[in-house]
């Protein structure tokens, strides 16, 4: 399948692109950076890069973007500035908002005009649209939260759904994504090494992951399966707590895991941003079983021991 990706040369992307070409696609990749020019080499024929800012208006003048949406079968689109990095300020939230809610509001304007628009959308959305709760749990049919990041996931879907008929949606609103070599792990992983590592804030907040090959394997698998569609939670079919989790990195790493880490200070780095990390929820995938999806690493455990082998 000829594929477009957009916001896949990050964390994710770094696992999606080699298992997209295992699979035999065809990829056109959009990105701010310069192309991975040992990834380009390796796979020639198989790659192409359009460097381009999706979240800009211009982006739809590119003439080299706009025949690679022409030709697509497909579209990927995990766009989006990392949530949990830097404080909330107000200008970083617009930051958050635009870099998701306009570049997919631009992708959908151009791709609702064509004559032939792509087969299949698949656009990344985040568990943060139930909002946060120790107490409750969010399947795929839960309302949405009240918060800032719960609304701007709203949006963001809202827009999603707007695609042209012809096209298939697949939402994936995607947990804590772990992997060694970034997201929130990446930072852990020093610390506990150092026998540093502890639970943040209470350690009582729930913790709804997923290991990133098993949210790449869901992407591959959507494309040629028609069931699919619609909403699907992308996380492990068993969340902990952030005390277990804490436990559980350590002992995989050998290492102690007693030092907590106080919410009041991921407030001060974080500011109203700290709230995702010290709150959580619990999200089930009533929609993965019903799909028949098989997780590699189903147990933290498991998923841990080959992050870190």
């Amino acid at each position: 399948m000829r594929l477009l990706l957009i916001g896949c040369t990050g964390f994710i992307g770094r696992e999606l692109i080699p298992q997209l070409i295992k699979a035999g696609h065809q990829l056109t990749i959009v990105s701010r950076k310069s192309p991975n020019k040992k990834q380009l080499k390796e796979n020639v024929h198989k790659i192409s890069y359009i460097k381009e800012d999706p979240s800009k208006e211009k982006f739809l003048l590119n003439k080299e973007l706009k025949k690679a949406l022409i030709n697509c079968e497909g579209v990927i689109n995990l766009a989006g500035e990392p949530i949990a990095e830097k404080r909330w300020t107000p200008d970083h939230c617009k930051i958050l908002f635009n870099s998701r809610v306009n570049t997919t509001k631009i992708l959908i304007n151009a791709i609702s005009s064509m004559k032939k628009p792509p087969k299949i959308l698949i656009n990344a959305s985040a568990i943060g649209f139930y909002g946060t709760s120790q107490n409750a749990t969010f399947h795929e049919e839960s309302n949405h939260g009240n918060d800032f990041l719960a609304g701007l996931c709203k949006e963001w879907e809202t827009i999603a759904r707007k695609k042209p008929v012809g096209t298939r949606l697949l939402i994936l609103r995607i947990g804590l994504v772990l992997g060694a070599d970034g997201g929130a792990l990446r930072k852990m992983l020093p610390i506990f090494k150092a026998g540093f590592g502890g639970p943040i804030g209470n350690g009582k907040q729930w913790i709804s992951w997923i290991h990133r090959c098993d949210l790449c394997q869901i992407i591959v698998e959507s494309l040629h399966n028609q069931s699919w569609e619609g909403v699907v939670n992308g996380v492990s079919p068993h969340p902990v707590s952030m005390n277990e989790f804490s436990e559980t990195l350590g002992r995989t790493l050998g290492r102690p895991s007693l030092l907590p880490v106080p919410g009041t200070i991921l407030k001060l780095l974080l500011g109203d941003g700290a709230k995702v990390v010290l709150e959580g929820q619990y999200v089930q995938s009533n929609r993965i079983n019903q799909l028949g999806y098989k997780f590699q690493y189903p147990q933290l455990n498991s998923a841990l021991s080959e992050i870190t082998r």
